[in-house]
């Protein structure tokens, strides 16, 4: 029989911490956008290596470092964070690419289809089961990329690149669990991208200058902070993910893609056809049809764990019912 999930019930301070951090990468267009002159390869650049800065600060002000270096002599540990590494540098540098060509809603696109191919992984790598909810909605989500493409004219790339790399790389960290902290996490993928930072800024200085310290003292400022704004909503979420159910933050994930939506919609005024109304109304629709199972999924389970204490059997039944859809199949 599957593990019992947690016990907790949701607390106050963890939607607290939960939905801060959704409201900061919901905001992240915003900050970006204040990082003008410099392009996207500047940006990103100084993304890891100011988040690798600010990182070793947090360590050292938390006397963290013994437990982090004890990490660097684990070469399972070390050449999984890689990867995790590669995939999060093509998130960040396919993100900003976006911000900064005028593409956020595509971008939020990205991201409300990633919970969709957090699924679709479950099914291709680990062999899982699904639900008929979560096919259709898979296949509802299939739908709605075609009309976008289609009417739209263009294949959504920036949409499903942040979707996949950053499905994958949900998938690479857990590989890992509990033994890695959200800050040692980060201060190794930092850590194997610093030497592609380095060399991506040596490029764009070559090429077409850096921007860095010719547009004044803000934007030197702006730059350095990216490290910060990169670290704190993942510290946030971190806390807020130890003190709410799967089944909270998985509604709460949406927080973030709907405020970048509305950002690109109001604020940026980047243009809506009438394929991209369609589009995003279908893989809201799918959207709706996976939360809906995902919550009937937890109260059965909770359903289940009241039954462990009075009947195994009737445990068991219940949770061959929900089959939540996260233990591999053969």
């Amino acid at each position: 029989m599957p593990t019992a999930p947690d016990r907790r019930g949701d607390s106050p301070s963890g939607f607290a911490f939960s939905i801060g951090a959704y409201l900061l990468w919901g905001a992240l267009p915003l900050y970006f956008l204040l990082l003008a002159p410099s392009g996207p390869f500047e940006i990103v650049a100084f993304r890891i290596l100011m988040s690798l800065a600010f990182c070793a600060l947090l360590l050292t002000a938390t006397r963290a470092w013994r437990p982090f270096l004890a990490l660097l002599r684990d070469g399972r540990v070390l050449g999984t964070m890689a990867l995790a590494g590669v995939l999060i540098y093509v998130n960040w540098q396919t993100y900003v690419i976006a911000i900064t060509s005028g593409r956020v809603i595509e971008g939020a696109l990205g991201y409300f289809i990633n919970p969709l191919v957090t699924v679709l992984l479950g099914v291709l790598v680990l062999r899982e089961r699904l639900r008929v909810a979560q096919w259709a909605a898979i296949g509802i989500a299939t739908v709605a990329i075609l009309v976008i493409a289609l009417g739209y004219g263009e294949f959504p790339w920036i949409s499903l690149a942040l979707a996949f790399s950053f499905g994958l790389y949900g998938f690479i960290k857990k590989r890992v669990g509990d033994r890695i902290d959200a800050v040692s996490g980060l201060t190794l993928e930092t850590l194997w991208l610093a030497p592609v930072a380095a060399v991506q800024l040596v490029v764009v200085g070559l090429v077409s200058g850096l921007v860095v310290g010719s547009a004044g003292a803000g934007h030197v400022a702006a730059m350095i902070g990216a490290g910060v704004v990169t670290a704190i909503p993942l510290l946030l979420f971190a806390a807020g993910a130890r003190r709410l159910r799967l089944v909270t933050i998985g509604l709460v994930q949406f927080f973030a893609p709907v405020i970048q939506f509305l950002i690109g919609v109001i604020v940026l005024r980047e243009p809506m056809p009438l394929e991209r109304w369609i589009g995003f109304g279908l893989v809201w629709l799918a959207l709706a049809v996976l939360v809906v199972d995902m919550v009937r999924s937890s109260r059965t389970s909770r359903s289940a764990r009241a039954a462990v204490a009075t009947d195994p059997a009737v445990a068991e039944a219940a949770w061959a019912e929900a089959d939540l859809g996260t233990e591999p199949r053969p």
